[in-house]
């Protein structure tokens, strides 16, 4: 969870944009990006990026210092945001762009990863409830170690309620792009979007207790995987597998 920043804190950060907006002055530019380095390492936890990547891990950390550079060269109080959200969502959209260009999942890797999705749809489907991985390594004839390492590996395709998941064309599109936009007023678009909501909340209830809470811990605490791990007494790539396996069961029973 994005650490909290006392009231001082908060004022000498404000004091620093206003200056910063009205001189652009290069060491205030500077200092304001190094006063939110801990953002991209916020940003790649919550992506489930695990530290001990080594070299890929750092060349995701230079992309989110560039994403939070773009943030400070961009932002406007106008956006009605806060400078440490505005900056959050630069940083993770730098990285995003930089893992889907680089591909960086072997063909292997991202075809057991989608066997895995296409059976936790397949099983669901058939029993209205979501399978357990020796479930899923039953129905794939493949050990359950295999099934950890597709889910850890699914991570890394952004497996997630507001990234990348596959369409009936087997095309990429994001879980955002089929809500209505928020500056719709359509009725029809209205109805729809609460509809979702209720099928969300009716699925959430039959996913297993440990799902649950690791989505909530995620989505509606903010905390990093490696935070959950630390709830769960797990690893953090544990609790990866254990996050992706909850996004490929919610989607399937939405689905």
């Amino acid at each position: 969870m994005i650490a909290t920043v006392d009231t001082n804190t908060k004022q000498t950060d404000l004091d620093l944009l206003n200056q910063f907006l009205v001189s652009r002055s290069p060491a205030l530019r500077e200092e304001l990006v190094l006063r939110h380095v801990s953002l991209i390492h916020y940003v790649l936890g919550r992506l489930g990026v695990l530290s001990d990547m080594g070299m890929d891990y750092e060349d995701l950390v230079h992309q989110g210092l560039l994403g939070l550079i773009d943030a400070v060269d961009r932002y406007n109080p106008g956006f009605g945001t806060q400078f440490s959200t505005y900056a959050t969502v630069r940083i993770r959209g730098k990285v995003l762009d930089y893992l889907r260009s680089i591909d960086w999942l072997s063909r292997t890797a991202r075809h057991r990863s989608k066997s895995i999705q296409k059976a936790i749809q397949t099983i669901t489907n058939e029993t209205s409830v979501p399978p357990n991985e020796q479930q899923i390594s039953e129905f794939l004839g493949i050990d359950v170690d295999k099934v950890h390492q597709g889910l850890l590996d699914s991570n890394k395709i952004i497996v997630s309620l507001d990234a990348l998941v596959n369409n009936d064309e087997d095309s990429e599109t994001s879980l955002y792009d089929t809500l209505a936009d928020d500056n719709q007023e359509d009725p029809a678009e209205i109805a729809t979007e609460n509809d979702l909501k209720r099928r969300m909340v009716g699925c959430l209830k039959k996913l297993p207790e440990r799902d649950q809470l690791v989505l909530s811990l995620y989505y509606f605490e903010d905390l990093t995987l490696k935070e959950i791990g630390k709830v769960l007494e797990v690893s953090e790539s544990r609790a990866c597998q254990i996050h992706s396996q909850a996004i490929l069961n919610l989607q399937a029973m939405l689905a």
